[in-house]
């Protein structure tokens, strides 16, 4: 049955259930990253069964909608099929999805399975419109979950998914936030740390212990607070998350220690700034791992965010990092799922929130397209 002669509720039912199916087959399929070639084919697959044209950019496959007009401004639909690795504490099998009790249970069936398909979806149900204002791109990005370079910032870089004569508008990334809008989101910095001393014998009064000269180092970075405190994402947190010495003998005093401290950063710093600060304050010497993942933010009277605010959504900012952060224009996070979810044991959706999340993605952008 042509779509046209369709109401919303049944295009959406039958959508629902296509995304659904896709979803379970790609819980079937692994997809850590960087090892995502067969999720990328089953969701070419998808498109090719459906006579969508569709490309391939390594692991990260995207389409666009059927009259797509350079002249006008593109949207970019975006959300990640690669998948962290099953922790050890799963009951079930990661693997093999699971409908029960209203759930689907699988990895990444949360993070970021649903709002994958949902979005997915929601293209679909705008493909052959031609009285769009925006063309729509969807993109389905591989690596996020490891903030690689394969990924979305793989694509927006490829000349033939954003030449230069593109403009874009505004993008929606598919994340779990229980279809709340995410404006804002902490930038990511990973800063390696060492602490040097002096090699001795652990039984004689010689040497100069790194481990005693990194405690003074960690314990700034767990009691240090920057003023600048977001309204919307709160403060910077620092975290040491990992320490180490290469010492195999319990009787050298060790003349290394090296820890790295997370330190997620809100849109009132800069990542030099940050920089400053922690070399100011500490002895040892630091290296920041990268610098790409900075704070980002949409304006709160941006259309779309607008959009959403209409249909009750609200907004609020996430500590989490996203492929939003490597899209250099304004991006909203918003998907089906509770983040609370993502890369827990046994992890699940309902899956009647695959079926509002594409409701509310259709209505949000229907006020917008």
């Amino acid at each position: 049955m042509p779509v046209q002669l369709l109401s919303m509720n049944e295009t959406i039912s039958i959508l629902t259930t296509d995304a659904i199916g896709l979803l379970k087959e790609l819980i079937a399929t692994p997809s850590f990253s960087k090892e995502e070639d067969q999720s990328a084919a089953l969701i070419g697959l998808f498109f090719a069964k459906r006579g969508i044209p569709h490309f391939r950019i390594g692991n990260n496959i995207y389409a666009t909608n059927k009259h797509f007009d350079e002249k006008k401004p593109a949207v970019l639909l975006n959300s990640h099929h690669d998948t962290v690795k099953p922790n050890k504490a799963y009951t079930l099998d990661p693997f093999l999805p699971v409908a029960k009790d209203g759930k689907l249970f699988g990895l990444g069936s949360n993070d970021a399975g649903g709002p994958l398909v949902s979005l997915l979806a929601t293209f679909l149900y705008f493909y052959n419109r031609s009285d769009l204002k925006y063309n729509l791109v969807y993109a389905a990005s591989a690596e996020e979950e490891i903030s690689g370079r394969n990924g979305i910032e793989m694509l927006l870089n490829n000349a033939s998914f954003s030449p230069p004569q593109r403009h874009w508008g505004f993008a929606l990334v598919g994340e779990p936030t229980q279809m709340q809008m995410a404006v804002a989101e902490k930038g990511l910095l990973v800063i390696d740390c060492m602490a040097s001393g002096i090699a001795g014998h652990a039984a004689r009064e010689e040497g100069e212990n790194a481990i005693y000269k990194a405690i003074k180092d960690i314990e700034w970075f767990r009691t240090f607070r920057f003023p600048g405190v977001s309204d919307f994402l709160g403060p910077v947190k620092m975290s040491v998350t990992i320490i180490e010495t290469e010492n195999k003998a319990h009787n050298v005093i060790p003349p290394q220690c090296s820890f790295v401290a997370d330190i997620r950063v809100n849109e009132l710093y800069s990542f030099d700034e940050i920089l400053d600060v922690v070399k100011n304050n500490v002895s040892c010497t630091i290296q920041p791992r990268s610098l790409r993942l900075r704070s980002s933010a949409i304006a709160l009277d941006h259309p779309i965010v607008k959009a959403g605010l209409e249909m009750g959504r609200t907004c609020y900012g996430s500590p989490t990092t996203s492929d939003k952060a490597l899209i250099p224009f304004p991006a909203l996070k918003i998907g089906p799922g509770d983040s609370a979810r993502s890369h827990s044991a046994d992890e699940y959706i309902y899956t009647d929130e695959i079926r509002e999340g594409i409701e509310l993605y259709v209505k949000i952008l229907e006020k917008v397209l």
